[in-house]
């Protein structure tokens, strides 16, 4: 305990997130605490705000933190810094930290943020996106290397590698993959005063919202602080469990899938168009753990397949069948001589209508992560 309360943590980022972990760590016995944000409280983000009421808005988001924590604890030092962090000017604000938490929704910022803690030595914990998404029970905590079907940490991911970070930082994302979402739309009178980017309060920071479950900001921001809490105690997370722990699963179906493709393309295949994170998502996400046959029951051996063998491998050209049904599919679809038949003259209709809306929603996917 004595870590914890001598340690000092500094959150750039003072929404849903950052203002939940802020909550836990002074709970928790963090005594000093330095919070950074350039916003203030809006209608829109008292659905996820960890201290912020209606009084609260269009007050500062650091001053309303920083007031709530001092009635919680009166012997905790906060520290408020009402300015945007930028890789410019932003050394000195993460003076002194133990850790840091990136809970910064511009991902420029964000990167910049990653690129300052990697290269001059600082603990930080990143957050991802938690806007648009609604199942918890798809939230963990991985490297930042290790991350999967997250947009923001997709592309977070990316320009880190490409300015020479490519692991070594925890970060908290979901792997659920939102169906069709897009920013909230702005009202047309706004269109008509002039240019909408000139409604932000700094240049390519968004002025429309995204969609956000109030409840997930919260857990995400107190993931960070499980995590930091763990970390300064000399407890750490040191291995922390996959989604739904079925790993195995996806690597023996997309093994199966592999051996199925290279007997009958008659010669060995070392690799396939998609890997075992696509196999989660085709039998999790799309198909629901559940056979495309009606009615639609939990397969006691689930085998994905190639839906149309004229096609290739893709996520929307696989199906999730019964073993049995599998095997019936490929020797009915498949020919050595490359005449293959279309599924559509197999099937039932209900097995085609239930490929074909799985085939869309994979397509939305692929535009959402890709």
């Amino acid at each position: 305990m004595t870590k914890i309360r001598s340690s000092h943590v500094v959150i750039v980022g003072a929404g849903g997130v950052g203002s939940w972990a802020a909550v836990m760590l002074v709970r928790s016995g963090v005594r000093k605490i330095r919070i950074i944000d350039f916003d203030q409280v809006t209608l829109s983000s008292l659905n996820r705000h960890a201290t912020a009421g209606l009084i609260d808005v269009g007050t500062q988001k650091v001053k309303c933190i920083a007031k709530a924590l001092k009635q919680m604890c009166r012997w905790v030092e906060v520290e408020t810094v009402n300015d945007l962090w930028t890789k410019e000017n932003g050394g000195s604000m993460l003076e002194g930290a133990d850790w840091v938490i990136d809970a910064i929704d511009n991902i420029q910022t964000k990167v910049d943020l990653l690129k300052y803690c990697h290269d001059h030595g600082l603990k930080v914990f990143s957050s991802m996106g938690a806007g648009a998404k609604c199942d918890p029970t798809r939230i963990q905590i991985s490297d930042i290397s290790s991350t999967v079907y997250d947009p923001l940490a997709r592309s977070v991911r990316r320009r880190l590698r490409l300015l020479g970070v490519n692991s070594g930082i925890p970060v908290v994302y979901s792997t659920e993959v939102p169906g069709d979402v897009k920013l909230l739309p702005l009202p047309e009178e706004e269109f008509q005063k002039g240019p909408v980017k000139e409604l932000g309060a700094f240049d390519d920071f968004r002025v429309r919202i995204l969609p956000v479950l109030g409840p997930l900001p919260a857990i995400f921001g107190l993931n960070a602080a499980t995590y930091i809490l763990c970390e300064l105690a000399g407890k750490p997370i040191s291995n922390p469990l996959p989604i739904k722990n079925r790993r195995k699963l996806y690597e023996r179906m997309h093994r199966n899938l592999l051996h199925r493709e290279s007997k009958l393309s008659g010669e060995q295949l070392n690799r396939l168009p998609i890997d075992e994170d696509d196999v989660g998502l085709i039998f999790e996400d799309l198909y629901r753990g559940r056979s495309a046959v009606p009615p639609h029951e939990v397969p006691q051996r689930p085998t994905i397949v190639k839906w149309d063998f004229r096609k290739p491998i893709t996520i929307d050209n696989c199906v999730v069948f019964e073993y049995k049904d599998a095997e019936k599919h490929a020797k009915a679809c498949w020919s050595p001589t490359g005449d293959h038949v279309d599924p559509d003259s197999i099937w039932e209709e209900a097995v085609q209508d239930t490929v074909k809306r799985r085939a869309e929603e994979a397509r939305k996917v692929m535009e959402w992560v890709m």
